[in-house]
């Protein structure tokens, strides 16, 4: 089947939005954290493992997933969730986010976007027909449409012709889908221009998608620039479809976006930091390696019920990450999962209670250590 989004509750002063998602691996609440799989798996973590820090939606790379092991494979493995063991639901990028990452403006035509392949050289050409061929195959529950992300700065003539491009591609790409378990999003592009946002959201709800994504942000914008852009983008989205801002999972972020009316978000930095010994509390991020932990026998966060917080000190998790053994990214990475999903299942309880601005105060003034 299709998702089912059902907004539940309007926070009665702000945009926030309390709502469910029906799919055919279960329903879940929103606001909602997606932790990344890039490559069909969240980096060092067992499907266990992200149960267990209660995740819901996951996800996985299209671009990636295509040049390795080929969606070829994932189709006669029987699809992405019987590839890699996953029970629960699964949203696919469609490698719009690699044109503003890998590719220059010169590689970008009508036609489709040209690459090389980053692991043989070989020359590539994704267009918004393959990407969405792509993802029916890895069959996942949630596709994307292919999209052109622009970076920051940028000129409002590209901006412009940018838009226009995406939402031929998204016509494209939705002529041939034809996957019926799977839901098809599009991508909102416009950058900090409202009536861009607004033109573009205006032609992607003529096409009917099951839901809808805000791209072009965390692209090197200013969070007061990413938070208008989100904005600008809410206010003209349908009420009774999901929204997914993509590539953001700063805590604040989260936060402030979910006030703006946001449902669902991922980002790869609480696997990413944890690589590099950062973990986040509520209290504010830090690192583990630094000296002062060094023989602090106390959880990383005793406000946290993660396995990694159940059972094992900073003093451990630092000789680990000091001594580069994975088993201490492992911790850390689990550990900063469960801090994202665990915020989102406070802000739906703030939502719940109307007191969400409350909530904001609250947690600047703990993370940042300020009024």
């Amino acid at each position: 089947m299709k998702i089912k989004y059902t907004l539940l509750k309007e926070e009665k002063n702000t945009k926030a939005r309390l709502g469910k998602i029906e799919t055919n691996y279960g329903t879940f609440e929103t606001p909602m954290f997606m932790p990344v799989g890039t490559q069909a798996t969240v980096k060092t973590l067992s499907p266990e493992e992200l149960k267990d820090v209660h995740s819901g939606i996951i996800l996985a790379n299209t671009f990636h997933l295509w040049l390795r092991p080929g969606e070829d494979i994932v189709d006669k493995a029987g699809g992405l969730h019987q590839f890699m063991n996953w029970d629960g639901p699964i949203l696919t990028d469609s490698g719009g986010f690699q044109v503003f990452s890998l590719a220059k403006p010169k590689d970008i035509t009508e036609e489709g976007v040209h690459f090389k392949n980053i692991y043989n050289g070989d020359p590539l050409l994704l267009t918004p027909e393959k990407s969405i061929e792509i993802q029916n195959k890895l069959d996942s529950d949630i596709a994307m449409s292919f999209d052109e992300c622009v970076g920051f700065p940028h000129t409002r003539k590209y901006v412009e012709e940018s838009v226009e491009r995406t939402l031929r591609w998204a016509e494209r790409g939705k002529k041939v889908f034809n996957n019926e378990r799977q839901s098809l999003f599009g991508i909102v592009q416009g950058a900090e221009f409202e009536d861009l946002r607004k033109h573009c959201v205006e032609e992607l709800v003529k096409m009917d998608f099951d839901g809808y994504s805000i791209g072009g942000t965390a692209v090197g914008e200013p969070k007061d620039l990413q938070y208008l852009q989100v904005e600008y983008s809410c206010k003209y989205l349908p009420k009774d479809k999901v929204r997914y801002l993509m590539g953001v999972g700063d805590p604040i972020d989260i936060v402030e976006n979910v006030i703006r009316g946001v449902d669902i978000f991922d980002c790869v930095s609480p696997t990413r930091l944890a690589r590099h010994g950062h973990f986040m509390t509520m209290h504010g991020k830090f690192n583990v390696k630094n000296a002062e932990f060094k023989e602090d026998f106390t959880p990383i966060d005793s406000e946290c019920d993660c396995y990694c917080c159940k059972h094992y000190t900073k003093a451990y998790v630092h000789h680990l990450i000091r001594a580069e053994e994975t088993f201490g990214q492992r911790l850390l990475s689990i550990h900063n999962i469960r801090f994202l999903i665990r915020l989102t299942e406070e802000l739906r309880e703030a939502i719940k209670e109307d007191r969400i601005l409350e909530y904001r105060d609250q947690f600047i003034e703990k993370y940042y250590g300020k009024k």
